[in-house]
């Protein structure tokens, strides 16, 4: 079923920003809605050539399409518009490709770029002879982009060992916060709602800030004072945004499994962003997809500084989570407040479990966000007794895999 006019027109804004947090200065944009795309072009035959004279006559020299575009799409395009084309996809992992500044970020850049790029090296030369720079071109490089696809495959190989190895390593981070008992908060939200700027305001860190999308692309952990006696930990992690190819979410796992480990997720979003209602189901649909929807959330409405006295009253009724500014510092210590006592009401208990050996998921969440003490192997099943939240215990009762919890 297409789109209505409304969600397509508020996709196309968002590719603007898109294009403009990529370098780009957008000098026309074009719609068309079609029952069905066209399987040559994407768009139909009298819109092509209609795109084609308006970008000559602002003199453009990249053509940005709003959607995923096939290899003969691609190269059918770029023949008859005589211009460089990329798609959504391609815009954002150049903007991923500028902002990765740890080596993890840039190994998990390339290897998307690269899993993007490997099936449309289909023989001609169109593509590899538009990719020579500019925008769309960011990350692997000239040099890489003219490997072949065994040398391509052999990098990608290569690319995701070096991923597992970071893995292991952040897994022994985790492991060395639960073993200190400190309890990670994570910032969760849609690309710009002000998490960095809300991080910075809970912890004094100092990360960089952008009204830019995807300011922050490699996850920062910092310390959070709560009251006089305790201390959390605070992840600021990747924005996210609709339409996010689910390789591309692959690719980041290294990064998003701060979320994993997280006892409280704070959902942040921009009070003042009109689109804020779809912003905000497409972060649920991707917490969804990550396995992270049953992890207890706190709502944060960020910005509040900006909304009218009237939208103000409307959030306040609504009862439903913190309204804050991270700019002014308004509501901060509200918020504190709340995940002070949210965590308080998720305590560390001991208990049995008894999974089966298949089920290596269970076994990983107890090591992920408890501490095991022992572990035993008997008939089929297997034996863990482990510390953990309450809430984690509680979700591996209520697992389809047969797990049973004692104690």
């Amino acid at each position: 079923m297409p789109p209505s006019i409304a969600d397509a027109e508020d996709s196309l804004r968002e590719l603007k920003e898109l294009a403009v947090s990529a370098g780009a200065r957008v000098v026309g944009t074009a719609m068309q809605r079609l029952p069905e795309p066209d399987p040559a072009t994407l768009l139909g035959r009298g819109k092509v050539n209609e795109i084609r004279a308006e970008a000559r006559a602002a003199g453009a020299d990249l053509v940005i399409l709003d959607h995923d575009l096939t290899p003969t799409q691609l190269r059918n395009l770029e023949k008859i518009l005589d211009l460089k084309v990329i798609d959504r996809t391609q815009i954002i992992l150049d903007i991923f490709a500028r902002r990765a500044r740890s080596r993890e970020g840039q190994l998990q850049v390339e290897l998307a770029q690269l899993n993007y790029l490997l099936p449309r090296l289909s023989g001609h030369g169109t593509v590899l002879s538009r990719l020579g720079g500019g925008i769309g071109t960011r990350g692997p490089g000239e040099q890489q982009l003219e490997y072949d696809r065994r040398r391509i495959r052999r990098r990608i190989r290569n690319l995701s060992e070096g991923i597992e190895r970071v893995r292991s390593q952040r897994a022994l981070h985790r492991a060395h916060r639960r073993d200190q008992n400190l309890a990670t908060v994570a910032l969760v939200g849609y690309t710009n709602a002000g998490k960095s700027t809300l991080f910075n305001a809970l912890t004094s860190a100092g990360v960089v800030t952008s009204a830019r999308m995807f300011a922050t692309l490699d996850p920062t952990v910092r310390a959070m004072p709560l009251d006089s006696h305790r201390t959390a930990l605070l992840s600021d992690t990747v924005g996210f945004i609709r339409k996010l190819p689910p390789h591309l979410v692959a690719a980041f796992r290294a990064t998003l499994e701060e979320l994993e480990d997280a006892r409280l997720l704070l959902h942040v979003t921009d009070s003042s962003d009109p689109h804020r209602v779809a912003q905000d189901a497409a972060v649920e649909t991707m917490l969804d997809e990550l396995g992270v929807a049953s992890t207890p959330r706190l709502r944060v409405w960020n910005k509040v500084d900006l909304l009218s006295s009237d939208e103000r009253r409307r959030l306040e009724s609504d009862g439903q989570g913190v309204l804050v500014s991270a700019q002014t510092g308004e509501g901060l210590d509200a918020l504190r407040q709340r995940i002070g006592d949210l965590l308080t009401a998720d305590p560390v208990v001991e208990a049995d479990f008894e999974l089966s050996a298949a089920d290596g998921k269970g076994l990983a969440l107890l090591h992920r966000t408890g501490t095991v003490v022992s572990t035993q192997y008997e008939d089929g099943k297997v034996r863990v007794r482990a510390r953990v939240p309450r809430s984690i215990r509680e979700r591996v009762m209520s697992a389809p895999t047969g797990a049973r919890v004692d104690g």
